[in-house]
């Protein structure tokens, strides 16, 4: 399930995300998501991918170190 939240940026940071993600055919909040994810691959602080055990979902923080 995806959460809604407001983010503030500036405009100038805002276009740049708006352009890459134009670039790489993404909507801006795709982009704003593909980043944070890697953001969060590369610090080793992703969750992993939502597993089905009994009709619960676990999400587990993994370390790619």
């Amino acid at each position: 399930m995806k959460k809604s939240f407001a983010l503030r940026v500036d405009a100038e940071m805002f276009a740049a995300i708006e352009k890459w993600a134009a670039d790489e055919f993404r909507s801006t909040n795709g982009q704003i998501e593909w980043i944070l994810s890697e953001a969060l691959k590369k610090s080793g602080r992703r969750p992993k991918e939502k597993e089905e055990n009994g009709g619960s979902e676990k999400l587990e923080v993994r370390s790619e170190k």
